[in-house]
This record gives C-alpha cells, structure tokens and sequence, in this order.
C-alpha cells in the first residue's frame, strides 16, 4: 500500500515531480503559500492543506521543497513547522538545495522528537523535472532512504545514497558547482567564437563530438542560439548555490578559485536585472563586455 505523502513547495521544480508522484499512485496532500501554484492541482487527487503542520499531521512522511535554507528551516521547524504536526516515526525528505551544515543540524533536532530526515536533493532542472527523469543525492540514514525509494523512483531514475545527513546536499553542491563554472568558461569559448565568425551550430556540432564535450554544452547552446532564457534555474538559484558551496569549502578549508569567480560573474548578470532568467542569460554579460551579438548567431 502506498504511503500517504506531503508535499510542500510546488514551484517550477516541486510542480512537476508532485504530478509524478501522483501519476506513481503516491498519495499526495499538498501545501504552497502562493496560492496560484495550488490551483493546478484543482483537478487532481490530492489533498489541500494550511500549514507545514497540518501537512505532517495528516501524513506519514512529507517532502520539503522550498528556494532557501532559512525558508526549510521555517517549514521544518517553524511555528507551523513539520514538527509540530509529525508523529514519531515521521520522515522529512529535504530535497531544497540549502546550507549542509544547517541541514545537519535540522536532523539532529528532528531526531529529539523521533523524526527521520533525508536530505535528497535532486539535479536536472524543470525539463527533466516534468520527463521524471531526475536524479536524487540523498543523504541521512540508509535505512530512511530505502523507505523513500518510491518516492525517488517516481521523479527519476537515478537516486543515490551518499552518506550520513548533510553528504547528499554536498555531493549536489559539487555537482552544480561544476556545472555552473563549467557555463561560465563555454561562454567564454561561445563569445570568442562568435566575434571569430564562428556560427553556434558550428560550435555545438564540434564540442558535443570532441573532449570539449559536457551536459553544460548540450543544455546551454541550445538555448543561446534559440535565445530561450525561461528559466530551469535562475540566476538568483545559482548564486545561492555558489554561495552555500564556496561556504562549506571555507569551513572545511578548501580553496574554491573559480567558484568564487563564476559568483561573481553571475551577480553581475543579477545587478543587470537578469536575476529571474535562466542561468544561460549570462552570455548577455559577455554580448556586452565584448561588443558583440552572440544570442542567435547560428
């Protein structure tokens, strides 16, 4: 028998995957605080609530998928928060991308109160998101993560357990840090390219065949030369991924030279007004830097 599910969260990536778990015969009872964002489920089996509270209350285990730390920090131990309605034996599955450390400390304090927590981030973005075809990095106990293995075989077919609480939030940090100074540097090559006389499509055939080759050149491309900036992950999201993973490193000692670089290059692009379009969008900081028209040039 299915288990009785909370979703709370249901923006361009939360949307999607609760379809998903619906569609995966999981039973769903649903909160967002935009309630715009609710109303597309009007026509779907599931169940509307109030609060985060309310959520756990009427569930066995229920899903946080929230922009920020602080605001995963409100929904799981807030006022209204998870915990004051999750019974003992509750699960909290943690898939916001948000500070490790603090995530560790969520679940030692969901603990206190009997409660479980993993901490699963997923990578992919919207399109995969909708194709449920994500992949989840999960942290917390094994034996917590075998429990939630519908719920990761419903948005994707790749979920991994990485270690205790906060390695699943690490492991999806280093992801997208790679991805995002990755983005940074095919720009660079693009722009160069570009004001060479090099067309996009010249580009793209060549790197995707070559050891220039990566997701970044396949996922951003595209989207340059048809000057498709919807976001799958905005601006704003990158930022804060570059921040809470340049962050940790310093805890912990590590120097993050293009991390902080790439940062950078992205809060040029959110001063610009680019904050909530896609990550690509960025390439329009280079189209001014170097004087030339790179959206479109195929």
């Amino acid at each position: 028998m299915s288990i009785r599910t909370g979703f709370i969260g249901l923006g361009a990536m939360g949307a999607p995957m609760a379809f998903n778990l619906i569609k995966s015969g999981i039973p769903l009872v649903i909160h967002d605080i935009d309630t715009e964002k609710i109303d597309q489920f009007k026509d779907s089996p599931v169940e509307i609530l109030h609060s985060p509270m309310e959520i756990a209350n009427a569930s066995d285990r229920t899903i946080c998928l929230v922009e920020t730390t602080a605001q995963a920090e409100e929904v799981i131990l807030g006022q209204r928060g998870i915990v004051q309605g999750a019974k003992p034996g509750h699960i909290v599955v943690c898939m916001s991308t948000i500070d490790p450390t603090v995530a560790m400390h969520i679940a030692s304090d969901l603990i206190n109160h009997g409660i479980s927590m993993l901490d699963a981030p997923v990578s992919g973005g919207t399109g995969r998101a909708k194709n449920a075809d994500l992949t989840v990095i999960a942290g917390g106990e094994e034996e917590t993560f075998n429990k939630c293995k519908d719920i990761f075989d419903a948005v994707g077919g790749n979920a991994f357990y990485i270690g205790q609480h906060g390695k699943g939030l690490i492991m999806k940090l280093i992801n997208n840090m790679l991805g995002i100074t990755n983005t940074i540097t095919l720009i660079e090559g693009l722009t160069i390219g570009v004001k060479s006389g090099i067309g996009l499509e010249t580009m793209l055939n060549v790197l995707r065949t070559s050891s220039g080759a990566s997701a970044a050149v396949e996922l951003r491309v595209p989207r340059i030369i048809d000057g498709d900036f919807e976001p799958g992950g905005t601006m704003d999201i990158v930022y804060k991924d570059q921040e809470l993973i340049t962050s940790y490193a310093k805890q912990i000692g590590v120097p993050t030279l293009m991390a902080n670089i790439s940062q950078q290059v992205y809060q040029m692009a959110r001063t610009a007004g680019l904050n909530k379009e896609d990550s690509s969008a960025v390439v329009k900081i280079y189209e001014s830097l170097a004087q030339v028209k790179v959206i479109g040039r195929k």
